[in-house]
């Protein structure tokens, strides 16, 4: 039986869809158009229907001169259960920008919206193809459909002339169907393969990516009259590498002679064991390919400085772990010598690490115009920030102040008087554009000074009862200072009792930062009235490559007492009741092992694709580098030479690959990881737990989570099972995002409020 707190939540739900209904349709709109929501805020506090209904703007583009910001935003209907990306643009003015001017209203998404080169048209994605529509003067003309690829177009870059097209789009992978053998069996669905990687992320790999070149202006763009970067000896690699990367992993030179990417030239067993991503130079004229790097870890984002003397990338030096610190490297681009022919390919040379000396990675570069040096992000002890540094290395300089409590993104413009162009986030709102001073520049004003460029949200945002945020660094048992953001609820009130959530981070490798999320909202759970707790535990990634590296091989140490610390420490505030443990992917591994080590210090548990079983989860997950480097990794006792396979019989190479994180392997390491699984430790569960998972999850698969359900109940503990069988590792259809915050908030009400 349904109690009345159900039809009272349903009530009041019926009423905020309601309000997210869209204003009467302008004229010429699209039918199916989803604009921004009219809802209301009647209580001051943030519920999942609010969060659902704001605005989300993504990838901001500065015009060729320097006057208007290109953006999409995307709105979402709730009861259509669909979101929806239309075009925005916003003037640049002295110390600010104009109102934002909204340039399309379609019913369907548009997407990767690019300047012509001398800013006179703008250029999208929609329905997978490419279109090509005039601007003038903050308007858009009519748009002329440029494509005709049967597969469609993922994402593309225009050459500098806008002559020609760099786009991605999908082909058959090595993994077979039925068709394949029989063209009759065309409704027959089977997959067969006999090698690894035949499934990723949230797909069965039927196609992979690879990367074209097109002219434009000469008919439509079509396959037939694209190159294919990658020759027929390469057609089962990935140009960009998946699943998430795009065409920010291929850059045209500034002459329009030479595409520099990123790949993976592996596949199967040998792809899913390695990151040794290289960079390589493409010769259009020639359709040569020479490798610029060869050898190690994860090179990526290749970046032409646009006076096209150097190239950079950004780069993991170790193969196999891909949570190494990440460096920016530089190279000297050398031209061909006289007598050579324009066609012959650069040497590049004077290969440099720019940030070696730099505790922090670089999150995302861009050069600076006069390719004197450049602007990247970095998230810096808890903080995103932005830093510049000259083409020498030298010159490392914080741009953003240390008090700034955002997440700054990567820069990607200036303006005429000093401004470097940027979006931003917190815990407070979702991302913004942003411009920030540049210190010591011709025309700057205060340094650290930011202004706001737009405000998307803030109709809704400033509804909100304000809430209070501190940052506290706590102990830990060896010693340390770890990094605890503490959000109270509105109004709080110290004689009061609050419940409280903690929550374990996912990664393992990542930082709980002034980050935005759409799940794990954290503006959302203390408006719930929780106390929340932000652990920056070992292995985050905002302190030092030692304070991340500590959890490879010790998921069940010192990490695991952070958390416990953490909950220590908030439980001696007089204000707080019971304490729950919630998290997701590493975070969910976290709660099934808390829930086997913690006796009574928490009182409900929320894994949300966790990892249950670690022998059963290396057999079953698809990127095989990440558990084999985390789960032991190659002890000192065992390193070889890099690129050098051990001997057989050494106890952690099988099949030609070294496996020291697996099993089976006779690593110390591997064998205390394993030996410790969650699922060994069940028979000491005691406490609430609701298991979460998404059926098209094979990065952690949906088996963790069921087997973590059942075991709990065959141990007599309360437990509750939610299956999203459409979703992978993260709840994305607006409903099904809408029944997790419910789902989610239920249980904890259930088990830590009074």
């Amino acid at each position: 039986m349904k109690s009345l707190k159900y039809f009272a939540m349903t009530a009041v739900t019926l009423a905020a869809l309601a309000a997210c209904k869209q204003a009467p349709q302008e004229s010429g709109e699209d039918a199916a158009y989803i604009g921004p929501s009219e809802i209301t805020v009647t209580d001051g506090h943030m519920t999942p229907e609010v969060l659902l209904s704001l605005g989300r703007l993504s990838d901001p583009q500065l015009s060729p001169d320097g006057k208007w910001i290109l953006y999409g935003v995307s709105y979402t209907d709730i009861a259509e259960n669909r979101s929806c990306r239309n075009l925005f643009v916003q003037e640049v003015l002295p110390g600010g920008a104009g109102d934002k001017i909204q340039l399309t209203r379609d019913g369907k998404s548009i997407s990767c919206a690019r300047w012509s080169p001398d800013g006179s048209a703008i250029y999208f994605l929609q329905g997978g193809q490419l279109y090509k529509a005039p601007f003038t003067d903050g308007s858009l003309g009519e748009r002329e459909c440029l494509s005709q690829v049967e597969a469609g177009i993922d994402e593309f870059a225009l050459s500098p002339d806008g002559s020609q097209i760099l786009y991605v789009s999908q082909v058959h992978s090595a993994v077979e169907v039925p068709s394949d053998t029989d063209p009759a069996l065309d409704k027959a669905r089977a997959y067969a393969t006999e090698d690894l990687m035949y499934r990723h992320w949230d797909h069965w790999v039927e196609t992979i990516s690879h990367s074209f070149i097109a002219p434009l202006g000469n008919g439509k763009v079509t396959a037939e009259n694209s190159l294919d970067l990658l020759g027929p000896d390469e057609k089962f690699f990935e140009l960009p590498n998946g699943p998430f990367g795009g065409i920010e992993q291929l850059a045209w030179s500034p002459d329009g002679r030479f595409v520099a990417y990123s790949c993976k030239k592996l596949s199967g067993t040998q792809y899913a064991f390695s990151t040794n991503t290289c960079i390589y130079l493409y010769n259009i004229v020639t359709g040569e390919t020479t490798a610029v790097t060869t050898r190690g870890g994860y090179d990526t984002t290749p970046m032409w400085s646009p006076d096209g003397k150097h190239l950079a990338w950004l780069s993991m030096p170790r193969d196999g772990y891909e949570a190494d610190q990440v460096f920016l490297m530089c190279a000297d681009v050398i031209a061909p010598q006289e007598g050579e022919g324009q066609s012959a390919n650069p040497a590049v040379g004077n290969i440099r690490n720019l940030t070696a000396g730099f505790k922090y990675n670089v999150d995302g570069a861009v050069w600076m115009g006069d390719s004197r040096g450049f602007y990247f992000s970095s998230l810096t002890e808890g903080l995103g920030a932005i830093y510049r540094i000259a083409v020498s290395g030298e010159g490392l300089e914080r741009i953003t102040p240390e008090d700034a409590w955002y997440d700054f993104h990567c820069p990607f413009g200036e303006t005429q008087d000093g401004m470097l162009l940027t979006s931003y986030a917190s815990m407070e709102f979702p991302t913004e554009l942003v411009a920030v001073a540049v210190p010591s520049r011709p025309g700057s004003r205060m340094e650290g000074l930011t202004v706001r460029l737009s405000h998307e949200n803030d109709r809704i945002l400033s509804q909100l009862t304000p809430h209070k945020t501190e940052a506290r660094w706590i102990d830990t048992v060896d010693g340390q200072k770890m990094l605890t953001w503490v959000l109270l609820p509105p109004d709080f009130d110290p004689s009061k009792t609050y419940p409280a959530i903690e929550i374990c981070l996912g990664g393992p490798q990542g930082t709980l930062s002034q980050e935005w999320s759409y799940r794990w909202n954290y503006l959302l759970m203390c408006h719930q009235g929780y106390v929340v707790v932000l652990p920056n535990r070992r292995g985050t990634t905002a302190f030092g490559q030692s304070w991340c590296e500590q959890i490879s091989g010790d998921y069940i140490g010192l990490n695991m007492q952070d958390y416990l610390s953490a909950a220590r420490m908030i439980k001696k505030e007089p204000y707080i009741g019971k304490i729950a443990a919630c998290g997701a992917s590493y975070g969910g591994y976290s709660v099934y092992y808390l829930a086997g080590i913690h006796g009574d210090t928490y009182d409900c548990f929320i894994a949300h694709a966790g990892i249950f079983n670690e022998e059963h989860m290396y057999m079953t997950t698809e990127e095989m580098w990440f558990p084999n480097w985390d789960n032991g990794g190659i002890p000192h006792e065992y390193a070889y030479e890099e690129g050098q396979v051990g001997p057989a019989g050494d106890g952690i190479t099988f099949g030609g690959i070294q496996q020291a994180g697996s099993p089976w392997s006779n690593a110390p390491k591997a064998k205390r990881h394993y030996d410790n699984s969650p699922h060994k430790l069940v028979q000491k569960w005691h406490t609430p737990i609701l298991c979460i998972h998404g059926g098209s999850d094979f990065r952690v698969p949906v088996d963790e989570g069921m087997a973590a359900f059942n075991a709990a109940r065959m141990m007599g503990v309360p437990a509750k099972l939610i299956v999203f069988p459409d979703e992978n590792h993260w709840i994305l259809q607006p409903q099904n995002a809408l029944y997790w915050h419910r789902s989610y908030f239920e249980w904890l009400d259930r088990w830590t409020k009074e």
